[in-house]
């Protein structure tokens, strides 16, 4: 395994990461896409099932989506002790152990009694996720910095947005031909694969003496800097915010269009991933984009946009205008521009703390599905109508541009900072 070590680039000089063999740098991008992947599986490949798992304990759609909150609480709090961890004990070693924890608790999950059981469960496997999430975001910044960063985002954000094309759809092909419980069957297999793929591609790339070790206090101390930096704390609420009208949508859009269009579960599946399909390309436009406009640029019109489009959705679903089609087109546009908003807005935080990359993303991801996770009961507790979901949907992104404009002050950011990154030494 490649030895590794701290240099600062000059301001031509690649990124350590874009230093490796084509094939290699493939590989390891690969698999962070992978791991990046497991979170919105756990996350969406049941979505189908919400109402049979409703009708199946006997239980309200609030009470199941629950389950739902109960993972994306463990994707966050599970980040805020792995990622430290993993700033002081290094990369794989957190990553592995987390992902076997998702790998037990999908084993578990297929034979939970009860839903206050499977509720528990989903908390153990957002924990599990949360490794995956938060340590490939740490092997991105240990690799790549400033727009060569915000770059691979956006082809990771592709794989998020990809997972929710393929998580329904799988889901409700799996539920053809058995119960809810075949659903994570499926999860176990995905995350044992993932785990193996890890474990034999992913190489450590935090060396030894650029980790901390100061332990609860080290930690702390870390996080207490994180907090002073206005800037990052912005724009982590900012992508919290953007989560959260992610969120409302995944929460809501299995009773909105099952229950109130009568959609089918494979219907409702190739719809989910026409908004999916909005959000791939938004991030793969974002690429494009970052070659004349900076990522400030474009996260502050994404925005705008956002708020825009979430209150012609709220408007055309309170009027009950144009049936599915006027809650479907604008909902969709609403998601691409959060899949502008999502690459851009990591990547100008992490930007501005290299030296704990690791603790810098948990702060990110538990922010990040914290925030998602108030969306998903605030959504239950309105109802269970196109209004409810409208409402958070615009709420979120409107919270978003404000906070942008209010804290973050995107006008002031600098164009692009040059941080020391770690290169391979072969």
């Amino acid at each position: 395994m490649a030895e590794i070590r701290t240099v600062t680039p000059p301001d031509d000089q690649l990124s350590a990461g874009e230093l490796l063999p084509p094939g290699r740098r493939f590989r390891i991008v690969l698999v962070l896409g992978l791991l990046t992947a497991l979170g919105p599986l756990t996350i969406d490949m049941y979505l189908p099932a919400l109402p049979t798992i409703t009708d199946d304990f006997g239980a309200t759609a609030a009470a199941v989506q629950l389950t739902l909150t109960g993972t994306l609480l463990g994707l966050a709090f599970g980040q805020l002790l792995i990622g430290p961890l993993s700033d002081a004990v290094g990369r794989r070693g957190p990553l592995l152990a987390g992902v076997g924890v998702h790998l037990i608790a999908s084993v578990l999950c297929v034979i939970a009694p009860n839903l206050a059981v499977l509720g528990s469960l989903r908390v153990l496997q957002g924990l599990g996720a949360a490794a995956a999430t938060v340590v490939a975001m740490a092997i991105v910044r240990d690799l790549f910095s400033g727009l060569a960063a915000a770059k691979l985002l956006s082809r990771l954000m592709l794989v998020v947005g990809v997972a929710p094309i393929l998580a329904p759809t799988i889901g409700g092909q799996t539920l053809q031909f058995t119960s809810w419980r075949g659903v994570f069957v499926v999860l176990t297999v995905v995350a044992a694969a993932i785990m193996a793929a890890a474990a034999l591609v992913l190489p450590e790339t935090l060396p030894v003496e650029r980790r901390r070790n100061g332990g609860l206090a080290g930690t702390i101390r870390d996080y207490g800097g994180l907090f002073t930096d206005r800037v990052y704390v912005g724009l982590i609420l900012v992508t919290g915010l953007a989560m959260a009208a992610l969120i409302a949508y995944v929460s809501g859009s299995s009773y909105v269009l099952q229950d109130g269009f009568g959609l089918s579960k494979q219907q409702f599946a190739y719809v989910f991933a026409g908004g999916a399909i909005g959000l791939i390309g938004a991030t793969q436009l974002n690429v494009r984009l970052l070659r004349r406009w900076t990522p400030q640029q474009i996260l502050v019109g994404s925005l705008l946009a956002g708020v825009g489009l979430g209150l012609i959705l709220l408007v055309l679903a309170a009027t009950e205008t144009g049936g599915l089609a006027g809650i479907l087109i604008p909902l969709w546009l609403v998601l691409a521009t959060v899949g502008l908003a999502m690459p851009n807005a990591p990547a100008l935080a992490l930007s501005r703390h290299g030296e704990t990359a690791g603790t810098a993303a948990a702060l990110l991801g538990a922010v990040q599905f914290g925030v998602g996770a108030l969306a998903a009961p605030l959504v239950g507790v309105l109802g269970t109508g196109a209004v409810a979901m409208s409402i958070v949907v615009f709420g979120g992104m409107l919270a978003a541009t404000v906070v942008c404009f209010v804290v973050v002050q995107p006008h002031r950011l600098p164009v692009e900072q040059r941080e020391p990154v770690a290169a391979f030494v072969h």
